[in-house]
């Protein structure tokens, strides 16, 4: 308690506390608020985080876009040549995974020469009435033949049906003219065209009758077929008929 006054007997006013400093005033107050929690990571930098490293690993990419394409998904066949310049305008060997265009030349003039020469082998390989309208079953059979030449022979096995085509293919035949009622047989020479035909014909013709004569499967006889032409064999039913077919024209020059 203070001291009263004498003189006018109150207790004197309490003395005012003196002013902070600037300096105190400036200073932070003791108490420090919370430090800010950091922000949580993104969801996907979290699986990251959580997922092994195995599993991070980059996907391998898929096949590059220039991939050769394969004949029936085994055979690469861009290095296909052919060596008559006559033939090769009618011999399509354009890369194709899957001979079947499903009649899209149909009724269209000279539109066989843009069609894949294999699939005119299965269509011409539908001849008997064990094929007649099957072309799925003339489509495998097709496809085991070429690949028995290929394990006979370890090349492309549509380099070898081309060379079987070239020398199955006749360069001579005969026609008839007319003179005054008489008919006389006169040498020509065959078109680019119909010598292909005449080729595709004949190799189908000999390994379809090759298949009443033995025990053999069409696919073996097919095979056997190609192979002999191409290797130019007289025995074979496509090069026998194309040495008779210009044996008889040369008779008649």
């Amino acid at each position: 308690m203070g001291e009263e006054n004498p003189q006018t007997g109150q207790e004197p006013a309490p003395a005012p506390e003196p002013a902070p400093s600037p300096e105190a005033a400036a200073a932070p107050p003791s108490s420090q608020p919370p430090a800010p929690q950091e922000a949580p990571p993104p969801k996907e930098e979290q699986k990251l985080e959580e997922e092994p490293t195995a599993k991070r690993e980059p996907k391998p990419s898929a096949a590059p876009s220039g991939a050769p394409v394969l004949l029936f998904g085994k055979f690469d066949i861009s290095g296909v040549t052919v060596r008559d310049p006559g033939m090769g305008r009618y011999m399509d060997v354009t890369p194709l995974a899957v001979p079947h265009t499903g009649g899209k030349r149909t009724n269209k003039q000279f539109a066989k020469a843009k069609m894949s020469i294999v699939e005119r082998l299965i269509n011409n390989m539908m001849r008997t009435e064990d094929f007649t309208g099957k072309k799925i079953k003339a489509y495998k059979a097709v496809e085991n033949s070429f690949t028995i030449i290929h394990e006979k022979t370890k090349q492309n096995p549509l380099q070898v049906f081309v060379d079987a085509l070239q020398n199955a293919a006749p360069r001579e035949e005969v026609t008839r003219l007319q003179y005054g009622g008489i008919s006389v047989p006169k040498a020509v020479d065959v078109a680019p065209s119909r010598r292909v035909d005449l080729a595709l014909r004949n190799i189908c013709k000999g390994s379809l009758e090759a298949v009443r004569k033995s025990k053999k499967s069409v696919e073996e006889c097919l095979a056997d077929e190609i192979l002999s032409a191409a290797r130019n064999d007289m025995n074979c039913f496509s090069v026998a008929k194309k040495e008779e077919v210009e044996r008889v024209a040369a008779s008649a020059r």
